[in-house]
């Protein structure tokens, strides 16, 4: 089979972004697997390339010429020059938000023209984004938005662990309120399916409650459990999915990590991402239900260490080998 052409986007080109995607093309192994292409600012590369010393060679190369002969020693880079010369790593800025949002649609449109089979993303910064007049909570928010896509979630994946969100980037009083019985029963199929599509035949699925101990058969919460979730794990059940809960999440998570789950499906923000951060920063973030393939890091943009060498390539290498391994799956599904 023919390596998949993964398209990198720099993210905010005035975070970490640039360091940590020529840290992880250091790496031989990453050109075994997959073609990387770099869709951002060549020149923020060029300047980061000789600020961490890295002896990678640079080329800039057309979106329509992407070339499967890509070779270990060379980061090929479609550049959409929307940077300035005299920018500082470091900072907050209208045009650097700008610029992370221009390179996430330029490679989701590479995608949707088939050019390339998956898409890795760089972290951008929610406030710099909304200084150039996107706003969007997020990388996600803007994936669905840009593809059409009504159902989707964030998954992030760690090792043994993966974990799924009904909601995410809102606050905890309004994101009770959207969990619904239809949020979680979207969320319990799109869990199912991308891991089915990763290669697990039966997913076993297991979903948090709201409240703590998972409301104690009513004496915590107002009957969240039973009124919002239960009807949607029946519902899932029914469809011969394997799926249990409402369970209490602070003991789901070790119960999942142990091996009696492959996915855990969180209600709201903290639920999920506090248990996988605890475990590093190793973590990948999937957007699941969109009919392109994205992963990302699971961190920021980290202004306060940009250029100065301190950046970790873990979860950006850990980000490219799952959109490997999600967009080699799917072209087998497809022949």
């Amino acid at each position: 089979m023919d390596k998949p052409i993964i398209a990198i986007t720099m993210g905010d080109p005035l975070g970490i972004g640039p360091e940590i995607i020529i840290k992880s093309l250091q790496n031989s192994e990453i050109y075994d697997i997959c073609i990387p292409v770099v869709v951002g600012d060549l020149k923020v590369l060029a300047v980061t390339n000789d600020l961490i010393k890295s002896e990678l060679k640079i080329n800039e190369i057309k979106s329509d010429f992407i070339k499967d002969d890509i070779q270990y020693g060379e980061i090929h880079c479609i550049d959409l020059d929307l940077i300035a010369n005299d920018f500082k790593l470091g900072e907050v800025t209208a045009e650097a938000g700008n610029a992370a949002f221009h390179y996430l649609k330029k490679a989701v449109d590479l995608a949707q023209k088939k050019q390339i089979d998956a898409i890795c993303t760089a972290p951008l910064n929610k406030e710099a984004l909304h200084k150039a007049g996107h706003v969007y909570p997020g990388h996600t928010e803007i994936l669905a938005k840009l593809t059409g896509t009504k159902h989707y979630s964030m998954m992030l994946s760690v090792e043994n662990l993966n974990v799924i969100h009904v909601t995410t980037h809102i606050g905890l009083i309004e994101a009770i309120e959207t969990v619904t019985p239809d949020k979680v029963y979207q969320t319990i199929i799109l869990a199912n399916n991308v891991l089915k599509n990763s290669g697990i035949q039966k997913p076993k699925v297991g979903v948090c409650g709201i409240n703590p101990h998972a409301g104690e058969n009513g004496l915590f919460g107002y009957g969240e459990e039973d009124s919002k979730i239960t009807p949607a794990i029946k519902d899932a059940q029914e469809k011969m999915i394997d799926v249990q809960g409402p369970l209490p999440a602070d003991t789901l998570f070790f119960r999942a990590k142990r091996g009696d789950f492959d996915v855990v499906v969180a209600m709201y923000h903290d639920q999920g991402h506090g248990p996988v951060k605890v475990m590093g920063l190793e973590g990948v973030n999937v957007t699941v239900g969109l009919p392109i393939i994205r992963t990302s890091v699971d961190h920021g943009t980290a202004f306060d260490i940009a250029g100065k060498n301190l950046a970790s390539d873990t979860s950006m290498k850990a980000a490219i080998k799952k959109a490997m391994e999600l967009s080699s799956y799917k072209a087998r599904d497809e022949h």
